[in-house]
């Protein structure tokens, strides 16, 4: 409960917040409407609007969890296309377009967190690669996504690869360095002093990576890897706005061309859920592992 007990104020405050600003934001219309009429728009008019149109400019949290609603279990339950009359998900579903974003960002996720961590092993057990390979790693992150995500697209699609690998590709881009930087961090932790005592006791270089190094990185790791896994959904999304092929990244594209604000608010209320899903994971599997290794008793 005392954990609990913050988050939710901090919410509550969140969306007391969220509704000033859709009565601040959505309340010009109201007031436009009433001076083609040629009359004044009172506080109470304003108010009761700003929560009832179709295509505000901030949606109210009620209107968005409402949306959301809709494009998931309505959708599922009682749409033509959904899984209880077709038998398959529905095109229409944030459900559906998760998954196809999900499974996009698990390929990337996978490719950018191994390539991480073999990059930060030759990076602490390589001076070479450290003075090389880092500064470039560090560079690669100040490219814009959007810059290079379609013509990560168009050069695979040139040479006959398209679908979820073009799209890991760009997750797998995003994830790969918070968990080299947490890696590399991670393997360097042991003091001099732990290190001089392997040695003394005749260990070597693998023993003290695989006994030592290794287990003393693992905190960092799983830290660097929640930082990842959400990188690498932002990366599925965004390699989802030029195929527009599924996910949510192409709803959220969808939305923006018809102005339909809810429906976009509706997707990112997906992407940020199932962003925490992932990062629940990861987290339930630190907690496991580390009570396993002996972290925390």
């Amino acid at each position: 409960m005392r954990r609990l007990l913050p988050v939710l104020t901090v919410v509550a405050a969140l969306i007391v917040i969220w509704y000033a600003a859709a009565v601040a934001l959505n309340g010009q219309w109201t007031r436009d409407q009433a001076a083609r009429a040629g009359v004044e728009a009172g506080f109470g008019d304003i108010l009761r609007d700003a929560f009832v149109q179709e295509r505000p400019k901030l949606p109210a949290p009620h209107q968005v969890a409402a949306e959301f609603w809709r494009s998931t279990f309505v959708e599922e339950a009682t749409g033509r296309r959904g899984i209880v009359r077709s038998g398959s998900l529905s095109n229409r579903s944030l459900i559906y377009h998760g998954l196809v974003t999900l499974s996009a960002a698990a390929l990337g996720f996978a490719i950018g967190a191994g390539f991480g961590i073999l990059l930060a092993v030759g990076i602490v057990h390589n001076r070479a690669m450290d003075a090389s390979v880092m500064p470039w790693a560090i560079a690669s992150q100040t490219v814009p996504i959007l810059a290079i995500a379609p013509m990560i697209i168009v050069v695979l699609a040139s040479v006959g690869v398209t679908g979820l690998v073009p799209k890991a590709v760009i997750s797998a881009y995003l994830s790969f360095f918070p968990v080299v930087v947490g890696m590399v961090k991670g393997l360097r932790s042991p003091d001099p002093m732990q290190l001089d005592l392997m040695r003394t006791w005749g260990a070597s270089g693998a023993q003290i990576f695989l006994r030592l190094r290794l287990p003393a990185s693992v905190p960092y790791l799983f830290a660097s890897m929640k930082v990842g896994a959400a990188a690498a959904l932002v990366g599925a999304i965004v390699g989802e706005l030029p195929v527009q092929e599924g996910g949510l990244g192409a709803r959220l594209l969808a939305g923006s061309y018809y102005g339909q604000t809810v429906q976009i608010w509706a997707a990112l209320m997906a992407a940020a859920l199932l962003a925490a899903a992932i990062v629940g994971a990861i987290g339930a599997a630190e907690r496991a592992t580390l009570s396993r290794m002996g972290f925390g008793r």
